[in-house]
């Protein structure tokens, strides 16, 4: 199989390297204006058997577009585009067409273990959901004004496990966010601190906290708690965690997503390549997304916010 890769930044290297790495491809195409990388040659990712995209957000839309026009099988990083219309159309563009967005935390062991367990029942009937995510540190000043807002760039993972996990859809939001820490999220009209109390529709309460200031290391966590029994996702020995009666990380903490989820990102693209459906649709990440706009709506306006409005 010839593979194509469109972006060679922080995640697009790795699945370079993962890609070059698997057993069903064969050669590795890559696109990138400024960076080259040992793991293929450069050409058209266009003129391949799959496509992966891991370019910038603005980017996405026109690519998946492209490749679905071609009707090449493409896997796209989130989120699919960073506006409900532009999403809408790749939907309309990509229905019946082998088309994988890249929500990683569904193949990730902790999350597919939750799921299972409460599936099968071992928590019972679910009361309460809790998540967090929380960056280390900020991203550079200039990504801020172009990634849609801490709800649609970094919660919006968040809000597509919750929807896999639970098997739920969320109806109504409740949003809020603080500036604490660099003046260029105000300016861009972001918040770097942010939390949110969704309601899910069989009444199910989501509480959701995130933050870019975590200086004790990469924080991604899931809590479901039900009738009978609780699960934790995210609470192992390198958790950014320590608590007063002596619990504290057996190793390094997390320093980054994509240390955290590296089985995850390989999994999920070894899912891609030996799939001929798509894992993670388009509709999946139009879901998530209209809960991220309800959100930042919410926020924006300080008051509830019907999803479906």
């Amino acid at each position: 199989m010839r593979v194509g890769l469109l972006g060679l930044g922080r995640i697009g290297a790795f699945h370079a390297a993962t890609l070059a790495a698997h057993p069903l491809v064969d050669e590795l195409i890559v696109a990138d204006p400024v960076r080259s990388s040992p793991y293929g040659r450069p050409g058209d990712p266009f003129e391949t058997d799959a496509v992966v995209i891991a370019t910038p957000t603005s980017t996405h839309a026109e690519l998946l577009l492209k490749a679905i026009g071609r009707g090449i099988p493409v896997f796209c990083e989130k989120p699919v585009a960073i506006t409900l219309a532009e999403t809408l159309k790749v939907l309309e563009a990509g229905r019946g067409k082998h088309v994988q967005i890249g929500f990683q935390r569904r193949f990730d062991p902790g999350y597919v273990a939750a799921a299972a367990a409460l599936r099968a029942g071992e928590l019972g009937e679910l009361h309460r959901v809790h998540l967090i995510t929380a960056d280390p540190a900020p991203p550079p000043a200039e990504y801020i004004p172009l990634s849609g807002g801490i709800y649609r760039d970094c919660h919006i993972h968040d809000f597509d496990i919750l929807r896999w996990v639970t098997g739920r859809e969320v109806v109504s939001v409740y949003a809020a966010g603080a500036n604490r820490g660099a003046d260029f999220f105000r300016a861009a009209g972001d918040v770097d601190t942010s939390v949110a109390l969704l309601t899910m529709d069989d009444g199910t309460l989501v509480t959701v906290q995130g933050s870019r200031y975590n200086g004790a290391g990469y924080d991604v966590r899931m809590e479901l708690a039900g009738t009978k029994g609780t699960r934790a996702v995210g609470l192992g020995p390198r958790a950014p965690l320590t608590s007063t009666e002596g619990l504290q990380p057996d190793g390094e903490p997390w320093p980054d997503f994509v240390t955290r989820f590296e089985t995850a990102y390989v999994n999920e693209i070894d899912a891609f390549l030996r799939s001929t459906s798509s894992l993670c649709t388009i509709e999946d990440a139009l879901a998530a997304l209209r809960v991220a706009e309800a959100c930042e709506r919410s926020r924006r306006e300080g008051r509830p916010v019907e999803v479906e409005r």
